[in-house]
């Protein structure tokens, strides 16, 4: 052999431990899916984090995935970001930073989710509450109206005055399904209720959300609920001594005698499902849509003030929910003009994604956009 090849067969050979080292490395640092670790994962909030509400919960569920994940995981969150065009650079931002799954949880994020998919192929997006998916976009709904039906019960049960106050952010149909099935549950106990409802433009304005809990409970409502993102409902019913019902998180810490129950959301369970699946390299854009079955939605935190009887009917309704015995938009569907929508079936996705009525029930006219 001569010398050149000998001394290159000796560096080859001193080079092989550190070579097999570093592919082991390499080999560990990789998961089933050939998916660096950790994965990087990024959250875009509409709305501050906090201490309870929309943001709040997905904040509960990534540091439960992260929990779940340990180790394969690092996350980060951009929180209070406004539909638009600044959402449009967060998104791009986080994907820039490396994050391989990035998940934004805001209906006006979809445009923003779909124009920076285009631009990352290799990144996964999971978007909440929209319809629009992508090669790279999966899409991630609950169905918040299964639970919003139950919170009917208990407030048409609660009433002394028959009316009860809702507070909504935007007239679209996730909002309205609430809106719809919180009617339809409480008329089923008690069939003189109506709810009046006060727009307020915004997912979390707390200052405009108090004034319109303040100006129902003026028109009569003994009971507020809301779909919005912050305590300010709660906390102006605990102020008035009326009731409420909370929504996104259990806010009885923020009123305690007012908060009969709170439609909550749970995201933890999701979140790691999706993750585990990018390691796995079996992500799929897909659409979920899950309800009180899957544990994405719940109904929780009773007030003292609920008897007994309430609760147990509640148990019995959302068992019968579960079971696919009760559906909270069953035939008939009549909207508060008298006009009947639906003779008999039930509705089916397509019709809940598109709903823009109030149902019979409802007080007063959609605004019109």
């Amino acid at each position: 052999m001569s010398s050149k090849r000998l001394r290159k067969a000796l560096c080859w050979a001193a080079l092989a431990p550190a070579l097999a080292c570093s592919a082991a490395a390499f080999a560990a640092e990789t998961s089933a899916g050939g998916v660096a670790l950790p994965l990087k994962v990024g959250f875009v909030y509409v709305s501050p984090v906090g201490e309870a509400g929309w943001s709040w919960q997905q904040d509960e569920g990534r540091r439960q995935m992260e929990e779940a994940m340990k180790g394969k995981v690092v996350t980060q969150y951009v929180e209070d970001v406004p539909e638009g065009a600044d959402a449009e650079r967060v998104i791009r931002d986080l994907a820039q930073q490396g994050n391989k799954l990035i998940f934004t949880t805001s209906f006006g994020f979809m445009n923003p989710t779909l124009k920076v998919a285009r631009q990352f192929p290799d990144v996964k997006f999971v978007h909440s509450t929209g319809y629009k998916t992508a090669p790279n976009v999966a899409t991630t709904n609950a169905r918040f109206y299964e639970a919003r039906y139950l919170a009917g019960i208990v407030a048409g049960k609660m009433t002394k005055t028959n009316i009860a106050g809702y507070v909504g952010a935007f007239p679209i149909p996730e909002v309205l399904q609430g809106i719809n099935a919180f009617t339809r549950g409480m008329r089923s106990v008690n069939p003189k209720a109506q709810v009046h409802v006060i727009w307020v433009n915004s997912w979390f304005d707390p200052g405009k959300e108090r004034d319109a809990a303040l100006a129902l409970m003026g028109q009569g409502a003994d009971i507020v609920t809301h779909h919005t993102d912050s305590t300010a409902t709660v906390q102006a019913a605990e102020e008035k001594g009326k009731y409420a019902i909370a929504y996104h998180s259990d806010m009885s810490k923020f009123g305690p005698h007012a908060q009969l129950a709170a439609v909550t959301h749970h995201w933890g369970k999701y979140f790691t499902k999706e993750v585990q699946d990018v390691l796995d390299g079996t992500w799929k854009s897909d659409q979920t849509w899950g309800g009180l079955g899957t544990g994405m939605t719940a109904i929780e935190g009773f007030g003292d003030a609920v008897p007994e009887e309430v609760r147990k009917l509640v148990e019995e309704k959302k068992a019968e929910i579960i079971a696919g015995k009760l559906n909270p938009f069953a035939a008939p569907v009549v909207d508060n003009k008298g006009k009947t929508l639906l003779a008999s079936g039930a509705l089916d996705d397509a019709a809940l994604n598109k709903m823009n009525y109030y149902v019979q029930g409802v007080a007063g006219s959609l605004p019109t956009q």
